[in-house]
């Protein structure tokens, strides 16, 4: 793809995008638990807010070309490899586009079909003598499940220094923020003196939103990392075109991150090198397909990999509960 020509000496791309509330002017960042917003202090002493952790949006982004109503890939992505999970019954259960630790999903490695388990142990070889070869591990990854190397895989399930570093990674934060407090009542038409703890009963509720002068979105795609694989060039610029890809739908559809927090994209650029223009989303498209199809020959066949999880999911959450 000739727009990435110009990133063939840089180590890092930095992607930047500033957001507005879709409307009005307040929004709900994320929360944790025993925790709530997540509110620190800039350098400069001004209030920031932490509004989408890293690892939700990597969720976000693998979800960007994820289709929910065809449990696939989208259409441009036909012949991406990936692992898709049966239940008992033959129907989907999961997959790793949807697994939070992907080829280390329990359901893709420790169900009674050891397909994926026997892939990796073999094509990893002997991992009990000498250094790991990431090398070899990336091979393997991009041959089963290429969006390991870009959002991350730890498989200590085959041993615990076959850890894949995220290569595409992004947050939200906002500057010079200031809460915005409201509140509502839970009505119970019925019984409004009700048994709150049972659900019954009016229950008032207190809610903090939040304004900001400055809501921006931040991207780094590591390409030094994903160089250092070793990986034939069609696969590096392949995984480098889906990463972009990837931010783009994800600034294009995928900002209504709550209830109340809807977001705009105002502006989207590179901050290093600063002079690179990214590419649009339709031209993304037509490179991920042509190099689909020439990474074909390093990819499993065929690419989508089924297993089959046959436990009993339901005496397996029993057990686990019990055995806490």
């Amino acid at each position: 793809m000739t727009a990435l020509n110009a990133l063939s000496s840089t180590p890092r791309l930095l992607l930047e995008a500033q957001l507005q509330p879709a409307q009005g002017q307040r929004f709900q960042p994320t929360g944790f638990a025993d925790l709530g917003p997540a509110r620190f202090t800039g350098p400069d002493g001004s209030e920031m807010l932490l509004v989408e952790s890293a690892q939700s949006v990597a969720n976000r982004l693998e979800m960007a070309v994820y289709d929910p109503a065809t449990t696939e890939f989208i259409p441009e992505l036909k012949g991406l490899p990936y692992v898709k999970v049966l239940g008992k019954n033959g129907q989907m259960l999961t997959s790793t586009i949807l697994e939070a630790h992907r080829l280390n999903s329990p359901y893709v490695l420790e169900g009674s079909d050891k397909k994926i388990h026997t892939l990796l142990s073999e094509g990893f070889g002997n991992l009990s003598e000498g250094p790991v070869d990431f090398r070899v591990v990336a091979k393997i990854l991009f041959k089963i499940d290429p969006n390991s190397l870009l959002h991350g895989c730890f498989l200590e399930k085959l041993d615990g220094r076959l850890r894949i570093t995220r290569a595409l990674t992004g947050f939200i934060e906002a500057a010079g923020v200031n809460p915005a407090e409201s509140g509502g009542v839970k009505n119970d038409r019925v019984n409004q003196s009700g048994d709150t703890s049972g659900g019954y009963g009016n229950v008032p509720f207190s809610r903090t939103e939040f304004t900001a002068t400055k809501l921006s979105a931040y991207f780094n795609i590591d390409l030094a990392l994903l160089r250092g694989y070793g990986l034939p060039a069609e696969a590096t610029e392949l995984l480098i075109a889906l990463a972009l890809l990837k931010v783009r739908r994800f600034l294009e559809g995928g900002l209504r991150l709550r209830t109340a927090c809807d977001l705009d994209v105002v502006d989207t650029r590179a901050t290093r090198p600063a002079d690179f223009v990214i590419p649009t989303t339709s031209s993304l498209l037509q490179s991920c397909q042509s190099l689909i199809a020439r990474c074909k020959p390093h990819f499993i066949d065929p690419a989508v990999t089924e297993v089959t999880y046959g436990q009993d999911i339901t005496k397996k959450k029993k057990k686990d509960k019990s055995e806490a």
